[in-house]
């Protein structure tokens, strides 16, 4: 006799969470139940899956909770330890996943109650997809990694701040940050927030910023004196003094971080070592890759990593329309972010990036689109050294694409149409009311397999009968 599985659906909030248990048949066993994230409320959980587990000491439970963003942390943590005891098996789900199940019941109320239902129907839904018992042994890397990522997003909101300020306040210095801010700007800017500031500086004094020459100071005062600058008013220099000290504090927070993620979890992830000897990804982009992926294992193949990341080719066509293919872009943003920067340091510093780069920029390819190639690129590198548990050895490389180059050179052969299966119950109807683009394209194949029958039977006309 088949047993029966049961499933817990938990919906958490800030501070408490709705529960709710359901069986095979979708059916209530242990109606919806709250409890507080506190110690009697996870003693209370404790106590009625025990309960549970007492009236049905043989049964599978399959238990699962959505990602909230940490708030879910207290409570998968409860459930992991009671594991063991209670022979459970969790679960932490996407929430987006069970997000879609909803709408497609078509449901239009959303409570707590409903929403833990859920999730516990979700599990029932797609019990082979759901992976259960899965350690997160990075949990505490990606608490320091969003940290860093949140002050990076403050860093670059005070940068567009800051450019806008100089416009107005100090313009002739905007030529100089192009391509960055450097340090040495900023000191000027902390020194001399406004143009009219600059203008009165001395060129010994300027001069003792690092980085900045006799020469160089002597042209930015040059520059102050004839600047076109709007914004004279007297708050402007502690607006942009303030903006600057801010921006400086913030990059003194994202190095020491970085630093200390690097020596505290180096040691601990041997995968980042076999990323990092790949040219182009520095140990920063290697804690980011390595957090997105996670295990390897996860994916079968290069095309489910591809897929995860949103760069592999994806191809449209309706109707009449022209065939589309352009990289996907599907899922999150934030993987294909660290890969674009890591493609963008590779085709400078790779050897073999940049070769293959600067070959498909010969063949006519845009530099964005070249850069997407070496982003999917890299990306089959990256699923080969860590399947394989090996370090990059472009060796390896060249020999997969001289095998592949030989067999696509020995699968060459001339052009032959086929027959077009979908169309086996019916030939095409040249008084089908189809649009001008459909009958130009069934004119083209027509010609084209009366050229193939030519090139085959010279001798032989379309008809049958011999050209004499």
């Amino acid at each position: 006799m088949r047993l029966t599985n049961y499933y817990l659906g938990g919906d958490v909030s800030k501070g408490y969470c709705d529960f709710v248990i359901l069986d095979d048949a979708k059916k209530i066993v242990e109606p919806n139940f709250q409890l507080d994230d506190t110690p009697s409320g996870h003693q209370g959980l404790n106590f009625v899956l025990k309960e549970f587990r007492e009236k049905h000491p043989y049964a599978p439970i399959y238990a699962a909770v959505e990602s909230t963003g940490g708030y879910e942390n207290n409570w998968y943590h409860l459930l992991w330890e009671m594991r063991e005891p209670l022979d459970l098996n969790v679960a932490r789900l996407n929430p987006l996943g069970v997000k879609r199940h909803r709408d497609a019941k078509l449901q239009r109320v959303v409570t707590d109650k409903i929403s833990a239902r859920n999730i516990a129907e979700y599990l029932i839904a797609y019990h082979e997809r759901v992976i259960y018992n899965q350690k997160d042994y990075f949990s505490p890397l990606k608490r320091q990694w969003k940290f860093v990522r949140m002050i990076k997003k403050q860093h670059a909101q005070l940068m567009s701040l800051l450019e806008s300020l100089m416009y107005v306040a100090h313009p002739q210095m905007i030529k100089y940050c192009s391509e960055d801010v450097y340090d040495w700007t900023l000191a000027v800017l902390k020194q001399y927030p406004t143009a009219e500031n600059l203008a009165h500086a001395t060129v010994k004094t300027l001069s003792t910023i690092p980085y900045v020459t006799e020469d160089r100071a002597r042209e930015l005062i040059k520059e102050a004196k004839t600047s076109v600058a709007s914004a004279l008013e007297p708050g402007m220099a502690s607006l942009i003094q303030a903006t600057v000290e801010q921006i400086i504090n913030l990059r003194k927070s994202i190095s020491s971080q970085v630093n200390e993620m690097i020596d505290s979890y180096s040691h601990l992830f041997p995968e980042i070592e076999i990323l990092t000897s790949f040219k182009g990804i520095a140990e920063y982009s290697a804690f980011g890759l390595l957090l997105e992926i996670g295990s390897i294992d996860r994916f079968p193949s290069v095309k489910k990593l591809a897929s995860f990341f949103g760069v592999h080719p994806a191809y449209k066509q309706s109707g009449d329309g022209t065939p589309i293919v352009k990289m996907s872009n599907k899922g999150r943003k934030e993987p294909r972010w660290i890969l674009f920067n890591v493609a963008k340091s590779a085709v400078v510093c790779n050897e073999m990036i940049k070769d293959l780069y600067n070959e498909y920029l010969e063949r006519g390819i845009s530099k964005m689109s070249a850069i997407g190639i070496m982003m999917h690129k890299i990306l089959r590198i990256i699923y080969g050294m860590l399947k394989h548990n090996t370090k990059y050895d472009p060796e390896i490389d060249k020999a997969y694409r001289n095998r592949m180059k030989k067999r696509n050179k020995n699968d060459s052969q001339p052009y032959r149409s086929k027959p077009d299966k979908n169309r086996r119950y019916q030939a095409y109807d040249r008084n089908a009311p189809i649009s001008k683009r459909q009958t130009k394209k069934r004119k083209q194949m027509k010609e084209k397999d009366q050229t193939q029958k030519k090139d085959e039977n010279p001798h032989q006309s379309i008809g049958g009968k011999g050209n004499e």
